[in-house]
């Protein structure tokens, strides 16, 4: 009986047994199948546990950052709380300062020896003025705002304001030798400047 193709002892062809065994080579035994698997599962759960800790990154970044956003709100608006108590303190001064200046001025009247004919001060009066006038500086200094008189001082335009410039006997050029109004200050900022004279 003649055969299309060689076969082996057990019924199957040479060229059946050559697929067989590529076959085999590519699959490989079960062992490395599994082993295969779960290695691709590993790594696909390496992934995901990349991605998740990325995204945690992502989280504790914007929370960070959020913080940081807060904690400036919040200085600056501390600041800006503050910085309108001053300006309140400023007004209030500024509106209080022409009666103190009246005050000073009645206060200096009557304490000014009298004309002849005229008798003594009322120094009833007086007493009065000086104590209401010492009130309203003990008031201004409450609120952190300072009177200051410059004589002798050198002239600063930041804080001065020159009436008159004239020569004086005695006076180094520059310097304040008289005081015509005193200036206040807030802290750093000059609510008033002193009018003064300043010497030539």
């Amino acid at each position: 009986m003649t055969m299309d193709a060689e076969q082996q002892p057990n019924g199957v062809t040479a060229e059946e047994a050559v697929t067989t065994e590529a076959t085999d080579g590519v699959h490989g035994t079960p062992a490395e199948d599994a082993a295969d698997l779960s290695a691709s599962s590993v790594e696909q759960d390496l992934d995901e546990l990349v991605a998740k800790a990325a995204k945690a990154d992502e989280y504790l970044e914007l929370a960070q950052r959020t913080q940081a956003d807060f904690e400036n709100f919040r200085k600056r608006a501390t600041r800006d709380v503050s910085l309108a108590q001053e300006r309140g303190i400023g007004k209030l001064a500024k509106e209080l300062l022409p009666a103190l200046d009246n005050l000073d001025r009645a206060l200096a009247a009557a304490e000014a020896p009298a004309d002849a004919g005229h008798g003594q001060p009322e120094h009833h009066l007086t007493a009065g003025i000086k104590l209401v006038h010492d009130e309203l500086l003990a008031a201004l200094t409450r609120v952190g705002i300072e009177r200051f008189s410059p004589k002798g001082a050198r002239f600063d335009p930041n804080e001065h304001e020159a009436v008159v410039q004239q020569p004086v006997e005695g006076a180094e050029s520059g310097t304040v030798v008289e005081v015509y109004q005193s200036g206040y200050r807030l802290g750093g900022l000059v609510l008033r400047p002193a009018r003064v004279v300043v010497a030539a």
